[in-house]
């Protein structure tokens, strides 16, 4: 029977011209979300240098992986450099990225900062250790990227790591508040950009199989079963899945925000509010019952548990 080799793999020929087209169909739809990100939120301009942060996780994997290929048709013109912060976590294969990284040909550095004993030492065993080790790691890359000459800091967070991050601070820190596509880093220095804001998780697990990227897990967070976010990211793939469309309606509701209709003095002067007489499109309808679909299958919100 003729097949296809893919990934190193013979595919019979129908199955493999299939998969094919899917991969085709994927990296152009990474492409076109990473664009409109891109675009929409004038991430990179014409002589930028873009410090892309590596984890060795599959997202950051994969947005250096579009990145480059997006930096060969984009219409301006940027640079590219990958960044590692190697942490010194015990039995981390410190080999893995820079060997990957020669391989892609982009410029690259590798950062030498033992984070991991500072955050062991001062964080108790069992406490969550993200809040600190994501201020040391801030900090260190913040001074890199002026070493470097940056003018743009890329970090790898995903659609849903947006919205886990609405849904935690909604719950937990009450507060309407998300990761923004693009900011101004808390030093005021830096302008840090997420191209991967449009991107859902599932297509960056499947891209990172088809790249069969050399993933490597961290041991101070990814050992941490019962962090919140984990948590919230089961309820949003729970919802996915019964509920085609819902994620995609909450990520919209991030880019539609309307002042007017939610409780916060500070950004709307309810207290000014006067009669002007002139009729407005975004009116309250105050009589009217707000038209929703029926309320099915909404999940228990059992699995947000408080941790101590």
């Amino acid at each position: 029977m003729s097949a296809l080799w893919i990934d190193h793999q013979p595919v019979p020929l129908d199955a493999g011209r299939k998969l094919e087209r899917e991969t085709h169909k994927l990296e152009k739809r990474l492409c076109r979300l990473m664009g409109q990100a891109i675009a929409g939120y004038n991430m990179i301009e014409q002589g930028d240098r873009v410090m892309v942060c590596m984890s060795g996780g599959k997202d950051s994997y994969a947005m250096l992986d579009i990145l480059q290929k997006m930096q060969q048709r984009a219409p301006v013109d940027f640079e590219l450099i990958a960044v590692n912060l190697d942490q010194k976590q015990p039995g981390f294969p410190e080999h893995v990225l820079p060997e990957y990284l020669a391989r892609t040909g982009v410029p690259f550095h590798i950062e030498n900062q033992d984070t991991y004993s500072i955050v062991k030492d001062k964080i108790p065993a069992g406490k969550t250790m993200c809040s600190l080790c994501s201020r040391l790691r801030r900090a260190i890359l913040y001074r890199v990227a002026d070493e470097l000459g940056a003018t743009k800091i890329a970090l790898g967070h995903h659609r849903d790591d947006i919205l886990q991050t609405f849904f935690l601070n909604m719950f937990f820190g009450g507060k309407l508040k998300a990761m923004p596509p693009k900011l101004v880093s808390d030093d005021g220095k830096h302008i840090v950009i997420r191209p991967l804001a449009f991107v859902p998780e599932k297509e960056l697990v499947r891209w990172a199989e088809h790249r069969q990227f050399p993933i490597i897990p961290c041991t101070l967070c990814g050992s941490q079963e019962n962090l919140q976010r984990k948590q919230v990211g089961a309820m949003l793939r729970e919802w996915d899945k019964k509920h085609p469309g819902r994620v995609e309606n909450m990520f919209a509701a991030l880019q539609n925000v309307v002042p007017s209709h939610l409780a916060d003095g500070t950004r709307y002067d309810f207290k000014g509010l006067t009669a002007t007489g002139v009729a407005s499109d975004d009116g309250d309808k105050a009589f009217d019952p707000e038209d929703f679909p029926a309320a099915t299958g909404l999940p228990s919100l059992q699995v947000i548990r408080i941790q101590d």
